[in-house]
């Protein structure tokens, strides 16, 4: 028997400016988290201080591991939980949310966000496919009252979009990454 793959929770963010060629979109990954499925009810508890940058992401989605020092790692770890996200006083996300099924292995997720304090209504498509459930969660920061980050006077940002992509195995109705 195979064992199955683990969780797991990618969080893309995507350049933008004047400067921004000289930036990288990003593929972050989220190593604490729980997400618990009851019936219909769905709630998730993420800890985005557990956010680690993987890489650049390139032409074609390819991650380089390489693209970043461990310093630029650290900085833009840094930059999030100070100034994107304020872990100081927000240091957990969650969501409640209720199952809806659909036809063919794709599902709704209607729920409620709360990140930075604020909870805002999110509709989640999930779809199965090979023994795992897939959902791409497009969010827009500035409905949670978060601005683009911004470096050298805005000529460096990023956008007002970051992509959540989530990878489970299907066969559990409980799922954790453990920082």
């Amino acid at each position: 028997m195979t064992p199955t793959a683990p969780a797991k929770i990618e969080v893309f963010t995507y350049k933008d400016g004047l400067l921004a060629r000289l930036a990288h979109d990003l593929r972050l990954s989220l190593a604490r988290f729980e997400i618990v499925r009851e019936g219909d009810e769905i709630r998730g508890r993420f800890w985005p201080g557990s956010l680690t940058v993987d890489g650049a992401v390139g032409r074609g989605g390819a991650v380089d591991a390489r693209a970043l020092s461990a310093g630029d790692r650290r900085k833009i770890a840094g930059n999030i939980a100070e100034h994107v996200l304020d872990l100081a006083r927000f240091p957990e996300v969650s969501f409640v949310g209720k199952l809806v099924a659909g036809e063919q292995g794709t599902h709704t997720v209607d729920g409620t966000l709360t990140l930075v304090g604020r909870g805002v209504p999110l509709r989640v498509a999930v779809r199965a496919a090979g023994g795992r459930l897939l959902a791409e969660v497009p969010l827009v920061p500035s409905r949670w009252g978060i601005a683009p980050y911004r470096a050298l006077a805005g000529a460096i940002k990023l956008q007002d979009r970051v992509l959540v992509k989530l990878d489970l195995p299907a066969e559990l109705e409980r799922w954790s990454g453990m920082a």
